[in-house]
């Protein structure tokens, strides 16, 4: 039996306990949040105003009362028409309190391999969130302010050091691509500190109230590397909170560094060990400070989709640059942030890409003459 609009106005709905709400975010001209149900369920959008609407649903709020802080808000009154369609909505998504859980999909059968030889994916381990919870009890005394900041003072010290050396580290690494063995020595550490890369997004993430997924391996080969799937890190509660997760990578490559820095300085000049050591600490660097700049899919370009509040930042920059040659007025009617974000990350990523490139020719120009 259908409820009359009085007995429609007059339910509490909620919804569901873990359910997840981002924050606002610009996709596109429009502003939007995303919803997650609990259980790693599949997230969709919404505009501003059903995420009004839905963010109230606490079970102590009747629908009457929300559509009255809506109608102050908005300016307009929600018919009990509206109010079917939202929670038919809801309930086909599991979204309210009392709703069944989804069904846990079936196991594949076979092993956690997929692929090919040639290129796939292996999963590591059969709980990667309970993995990452145990890795974050016992780092959790370090993971304080106080034990961060000095090691990234540390860091921030470390690049200035190289930097003053750059002429002697290329020179070493040039040499040391000569030496195959070393060489090899070298990549496999750089494979680890990538290694602990992914864990330290794991471990951040859990620090924060994010969950992993998934840890494994992935390859296309000749090249293979570990991977670790964050989940939930858009619905975080601050941006702080994502950039700290998005950042935790290279964070963790520079924090390798540090030991190996030490001895490199306590070696004279000329000294085999050194010059390895010198390629060591110019890849590494490299292979930190590169995984910051804004272009996808590098954490940078996370970091500052975070720091935005843009979802899709590159390819709707492309869209709206692609809007600006063919459809001026399209374009126009784009709110004034949006074009601005837009504008400046399609200009600024075709800029930083067209300097990459020349820096790269200069550095190779440069070793081929020395």
């Amino acid at each position: 039996m259908t409820a009359t609009p009085g007995e429609l106005l007059a339910q509490r709905p909620a919804l569901r306990p873990g359910t997840l709400l981002s924050p606002a975010l610009l996709h596109g001209p429009a502003t939007v949040h995303l919803i997650k149900e609990p259980e790693g369920g599949a997230a969709f959008e919404v505009g501003a105003k059903e995420y009004f609407l839905i963010s109230r649903l606490d079970g102590s709020r009747s629908l009457a009362e929300i559509g009255e802080e809506y109608a102050d808000t908005f300016g307009r009154r929600l018919a009990a028409a509206h109010w079917r369609r939202l929670l038919q909505l809801l309930g086909a998504r599991r979204l309210l309190a009392g709703a069944p859980p989804r069904p846990a999909p079936a196991t594949p059968p076979g092993t956690p391999f997929s692929g090919t030889l040639l290129r796939g994916t292996l999963r590591l381990v059969a709980d990667a969130d309970a993995t990452t919870a145990r890795l974050h009890r016992l780092l959790r005394p370090a993971l304080r302010a106080a034990v961060l900041l000095p090691l990234a003072g540390l860091m921030v010290a470390m690049e200035v050091l190289l930097a003053t050396h750059l002429p002697e580290l290329a020179a070493d690494t040039w040499w040391l691509c000569r030496r195959p063995v070393a060489l090899i020595a070298v990549f496999t550490l750089l494979w680890l500190s990538t290694a602990l890369h992914e864990l330290a997004h794991g471990v951040s993430a859990r620090h924060y109230g994010g969950t992993v997924s998934e840890i494994g391996l992935r390859w296309r080969l000749p090249m293979a590397v570990m991977y670790c799937t964050v989940d939930n890190y858009r619905y975080l509660r601050t941006r702080w909170h994502q950039l700290a997760v998005a950042g935790a990578g290279a964070f963790a490559n520079l924090l390798f560094l540090l030991p190996f820095l030490a001895w490199w300085a306590a070696l004279p000049e000329g000294d085999p060990t050194r010059r390895v050591l010198s390629g060591l600490l110019l890849l590494g660097s490299l292979q930190a400070l590169v995984n910051l700049l804004p272009l996808p899919p590098l954490d940078g370009y996370t970091m500052l989709g975070h720091t935005l509040r843009v979802s899709g930042l590159a390819p709707e920059s492309g869209r709206f640059l692609r809007l600006c040659l063919s459809d001026r007025p399209a374009a126009a009617a784009y709110p004034r942030r949006a074009r601005v974000v837009y504008l400046s990350y399609g200009v600024g990523s075709a800029l930083l890409v067209l300097s990459l490139v020349a820096a790269l020719a200069t550095g190779l120009s440069f070793l081929l003459v020395h």
